[in-house]
């Protein structure tokens, strides 16, 4: 949203805003990756194993999968005829696990009841 007011409003402080928030985005992404590898021997191996919570785990997978390759190219590949199609779909990929997240825990305590 910042990035965006940036250019609307033409203020330097949203430049600075969408900069910094940006830094805390690409940290948290890093954390992220750190758990998502964690949860690969912990989680996903053992669900898979015992067939529990697939559907669901393999679509939070899969969405990791396309959130990892649009933030690689999103900041590696320069090309700007690339960058918004990209930025669009890490936006809505990022938004999809948002909403994911707590219907495959749910799903998951479901099943264990």
């Amino acid at each position: 949203m910042a990035d965006w007011q940036k250019d609307v409003a033409g203020d330097e402080i949203w430049q600075q805003i969408a900069a910094n928030l940006l830094m805390v985005h690409g940290g948290m992404a890093m954390l992220a990756l750190l758990l998502l590898g964690a949860l690969i021997p912990l989680h996903v191996q053992r669900s898979w194993r015992s067939g529990q919570n697939l559907g669901s785990g393999s679509v939070m997978a899969a969405i990791n999968a396309v959130l990892i390759m649009t933030a690689f190219g999103l900041y590696y590949l320069g090309s700007e005829a690339v960058r918004p199609f990209m930025s669009w779909i890490h936006l809505g990929a990022g938004f999809a696990l948002a909403m994911m997240l707590p219907l495959h825990v749910w799903l998951g305590r479901r099943a264990r009841r």
